[in-house]
């Protein structure tokens, strides 16, 4: 018999608290293994990225040697420190004809307003005894029919700033080097092309 007319009964009301039990157990049980399996997948993944991950560096070489089976790293390196150094020379002199080749539209726009700006003040940005110690690709992608590759420079110079006229230095210094951190971003269209520096950040 129930309370009442159309109430629950006795006995349906224990079956359904144990009916809610049992479902109440098993999503307690679904969720302690989804935590233990989510668990053990970051374990496995804290030791490094998985096969297949291109998102690391070694991930986009890999996708640009798909294009480029001679890609080479080390070749690269020197590549981009020959770039780097023919660069540094065009901008102390103030002329980027000896580099525009190895420039973007876009970048080579940039150096020669800077450029034109040091002309019109009469100044000099003079960058010297420039010593590479170490360069290291730290970004690798494919991205709209181009391949990136950003390198890292650390290096030491002599970087300081002279006045046309009197050729006294109005910044920097000509005998204390600065070691600094530059991000140089080089790019080309995907397959065996050259490379053009498309972008710099400081670090």
């Amino acid at each position: 018999g129930g309370f009442g007319g159309g109430g629950i009964g006795v006995l349906e009301i224990i079956l359904l608290g144990v009916g809610g039990y049992m479902i109440y157990s098993m999503v307690i049980r679904k969720k302690r293994e989804s935590a233990l399996a989510y668990q053990s997948s970051s374990q496995q993944g804290s030791y490094g990225p998985q096969e297949g991950d291109l998102s690391t560096v070694d991930g986009g070489i890999d996708l640009i040697r798909r294009m480029d089976p001679s890609f080479d790293e080390t070749r690269f390196k020197d590549t981009a420190m020959d770039v780097f150094f023919k660069i540094q020379g065009a901008w102390t002199n103030r002329d980027l004809s000896t580099g525009s080749d190895l420039l973007t539209g876009e970048m080579k726009g940039i150096f020669q307003q800077d450029i034109d700006k040091l002309v019109q003040e009469k100044k000099m940005n003079k960058l010297e005894n420039i010593a590479v110690r170490n360069v290291e690709l730290v970004e690798a992608w494919q991205e709209a029919g181009q391949d990136y590759v950003k390198a890292l420079f650390t290096a030491n110079l002599l970087d300081y700033t002279t006045d046309d006229k009197t050729g006294n230095v109005v910044a920097g210094s000509r005998t204390e080097p600065v070691k600094f951190q530059e991000c140089w971003t080089f790019s080309r269209a995907i397959g065996n092309n050259p490379w053009k520096l498309s972008a710099i950040s400081q670090v």
